[in-house]
């Protein structure tokens, strides 16, 4: 057995995202234009989390004057996460370790401000404005100057119920309270504007979440948002996605090559039922073969065995592999 371990993780760049469905520019527009977040559904491996990246490197070439930041800010949702998290962090262990080590009185507290971290959508709500964080610690984990970003929120299904009800007016406002800052400790400390940070107006957010729709979200929730469901793509776009995210520039043998392997991959999908191979595992099988150079050279086999020697990459459960096993001749 002959294993590469010196292939290089592949890297993802913004421009090889193809962004040609309509149904999905109208939405980002409506979105833009009415403040409102992006809701992205879709099977798992279609392109909804690549998408924020794409939108911000889009938004961050525009001469509008509002200073786009080329890369998202992210929040992985997890099943534990609360509204708070996806605003800040506050860190209260080591605060508390901190004030006992230095023993502070009430009247010369350690700064609370230092044991805070903002998370990805507080982050770029006080980035577009950032003068109201003043001299505090908070203001040096911002971009200087106004700026602006798009927010992914991915996985939001994976939160408890509670969470997406619980943002409702955040999201609506783009503004959210850090409640460890109390007015006592504001007072002491002369921080006034700490207590709530507030979207500026030389700024903008723009907020992706996307859903594996593992369960419903609010009603609620889902009145506030623009929604959008990728769809697995057609045979032309899926040959313009695959040649752009793997730079290919196939001989005209290996152009026809991977169009019949992209023929073969549809034909797979139609015997799985359960969890049918999306985008990102046909990128990942013809990456490995890319590697092998079969589209730059008379190709050596056929479409149908190509995929059968790389079924384990393309088939994730045991029910599917005995749906599609006598399809396919035995891998090599």
């Amino acid at each position: 057995m002959k294993l590469n371990w010196k292939t290089p993780a592949p890297q993802f760049k913004a421009e090889q995202y193809i962004l040609e469905d309509e149904g999905l520019k109208k939405a980002i527009q409506v979105a833009v234009a009415l403040h409102k977040p992006l809701l992205l559904t879709g099977k798992p491996g279609t392109g909804k989390t690549l998408l924020a990246y794409k939108l911000a490197a889009l938004f961050s070439q525009e001469k509008n004057g509002l200073n786009f930041q080329s890369e998202p800010l992210i929040f992985n949702t997890k099943t534990t996460s609360t509204a708070k998290d996806l605003f800040y962090q506050y860190d209260a262990l080591t605060h508390f370790q901190a004030a006992n080590i230095e023993r502070k009185t009430e009247d010369n507290l350690t700064d609370t401000a230092k044991y805070i971290r903002l998370e990805a959508l507080g982050k770029a709500i006080a980035c577009t404005y950032p003068a109201q964080l003043g001299d505090s610690p908070l203001a040096k984990q911002l971009t200087p100057g106004p700026a602006s970003h798009v927010v992914l929120i991915d996985e939001i299904d994976k939160a408890p119920r509670d969470f997406p009800n619980d943002i409702l007016h955040e999201i609506d406002k783009n503004e959210f309270k850090i409640t460890e800052l109390s007015a006592d400790f504001i007072k002491i400390k002369h921080h006034l504007k700490l207590e709530e940070a507030k979207e500026g107006a030389d700024a903008r957010i723009f907020v992706v979440m996307t859903s594996n729709s593992e369960k419903n979200l609010p009603d609620a929730f889902l009145r506030r948002c623009v929604f959008y469901n990728i769809q697995f793509p057609g045979t032309t776009l899926l040959q313009k996605i695959v040649q752009a995210q793997l730079e290919l520039k196939p001989t005209k043998q290996g152009e026809t090559l991977l169009k019949e392997l992209i023929k073969e991959f549809i034909e797979l999908r139609t015997h799985i039922n359960r969890k049918k191979p999306a985008t990102a595992e046909l990128v990942a099988w013809l990456r490995i073969l890319a590697l092998d150079g079969i589209f730059n050279k008379k190709p050596e086999r056929k479409a149908k065995d190509y995929l059968a020697s790389h079924l384990s990459l393309l088939v994730k459960t045991n029910e599917d592999y005995q749906a599609i096993k006598d399809l396919y001749p035995k891998e090599n």
